[in-house]
């Protein structure tokens, strides 16, 4: 299983659009937050040690704080970004979230990949 950690349920929904269902991959939200309380819950219920693990989040300033403090937790974690004028997750256009999820061999519905959206 793929586990991709986003900041919001906006972010969560956009990437489900996306991916192939066929994938297995759990997306989980953190909700723009970081406690060591609910992060070592999160690593406890899914397992993360052991799971291929991304971290997609905003390229505003939370969204790297947050990233930071994912990185200095989960070591292997991976990292997906967007480019950084469009700053949100939920605000880039799907080509673009497409794009970057197939560079970490995610599968996603191919039309996601025009640029006409």
């Amino acid at each position: 299983m793929k586990i991709i950690i986003v900041e919001g349920k906006q972010d969560k929904k956009r990437l489900e659009t996306i991916i192939d269902g066929r994938d297995d991959v759990q997306i989980l939200c953190t909700f723009g937050t970081f406690s060591i309380e609910k992060f070592d819950e999160m690593l406890e219920t899914y397992d993360l040690d052991n799971h291929l693990v991304y971290i997609f989040v905003d390229e505003d300033r939370p969204g790297k704080q947050l990233r930071k403090k994912l990185n200095e937790e989960l070591p292997h974690a991976e990292n997906m970004y967007i480019p950084e004028e469009h700053i949100e997750v939920e605000a880039a256009p799907y080509n673009i979230l497409a794009t970057e999820l197939v560079k970490f061999h995610i599968r996603i519905n191919p039309i996601y990949l025009l640029k006409d959206w």
